[in-house]
């Protein structure tokens, strides 16, 4: 047992409605399209790796098939359940118009102010359907939501056992946001310097890849923003990030006292390296199975 504290701009409760509440799990940077890229030179964008790190996954516990006729009523979507499933309205058609419905079993509740974002997996990439997202109050809001997914056209898509059926965040809200404003970048002298030695650096360091220069080469690719450095190579800021990854789950066990899982499981079955069930590790990041995939039409 492990008593664990948090600021309350950090506190995310989940409380469970259902026994057959999806599992949670702290997000992967990995994803499968990245992987097969010449050299894996996707997960050189760190914005895209931090991006796919910057929340949570519920995982889908069973496979099952969705397959949608085109139709706009709620019957022109079926669903075949591959596993057993102990509540099959865990997964249902129930807007119609090809949209597939996921209750997910929790209540969420975040600290005043912040909401719960709810979305697919950030840069992946499926065939034949798409996630829609919202953003929940989840502060003031004692109500469970539905994650949705919407058929982009007639077709079966399989859903395997440990996919992930959705993404969260937590984010502020409340209020407009700040005011875009567009200026020209000479109005920032020092902003326009360090872009156009930028700039210039891009230029040349391309140039010398194309004429295969040993050192381009060698190098590879340009590590500025990668490391956190100014075109000078100094360390620009203190809190870069250039890997992310965010608290497991832990399940309550009184008013102070908590257990840790790893990666969040609070589930026999996805306990600490429960991923072997459909061949992946729960610490290792980088294998990464083809969870969703569109069958046909």
């Amino acid at each position: 047992m492990e008593a664990l504290t948090s600021t309350p701009e950090q506190t995310l409760t989940l409380y469970r409605v259902s026994e057959d509440a999806f599992p949670i799990q702290p997000a992967s940077p990995a994803r499968e399209w990245m992987d097969s890229t010449p050299g894996r030179f996707a997960y050189r964008c760190l914005p895209m790796t931090i991006a796919n790190s910057s929340g949570w996954e519920i995982i889908c516990p069973f496979a099952f098939e969705a397959t949608w006729d085109g139709g706009a009523g709620k019957e022109s979507l079926t669903i075949r359940f591959l596993d057993e499933v102990a509540d099959t309205e865990q997964v249902s058609s129930h807007f119609g118009s090809g949209v597939l419905t996921f209750r997910i079993g929790y209540v969420f509740k975040t600290a005043s102010g912040w909401a719960t974002w709810v979305k697919g997996l950030p840069n992946e990439v499926i065939d034949g359907i798409q996630p829609l997202e919202g953003l929940i109050e989840t502060d003031w809001l004692p109500f469970t939501f539905t994650m949705n997914w919407k058929f982009t056209r007639p077709g079966t898509i399989r859903f395997e056992r440990g996919a992930a059926v959705a993404f969260f965040m937590i984010v502020p809200y409340g209020g407009d946001g700040p005011r875009p404003v567009i200026r020209e970048i000479s109005e920032n002298p020092e902003w326009e310097s360090s872009f156009r030695q930028w700039a210039e650096q891009r230029r040349d360091f391309n140039a010398a890849l194309a004429e295969s220069d040993p050192a381009a080469l060698k190098k590879g690719w340009q590590k500025t923003y990668f490391h956190g450095q100014t075109i000078e190579g100094e360390k620009a800021i203190d809190h870069h990030v250039s890997r992310r990854r965010l608290q497991g789950v832990v399940r309550s066990c009184g008013s102070d006292a908590f257990e840790q899982t790893e990666r969040g499981s609070i589930y026999p079955h996805w306990a600490p390296g429960g991923y072997s069930e459909v061949g992946m590790r729960s610490s290792d990041y980088k294998i990464r199975l083809r969870k969703v995939r569109f069958e046909g039409g």
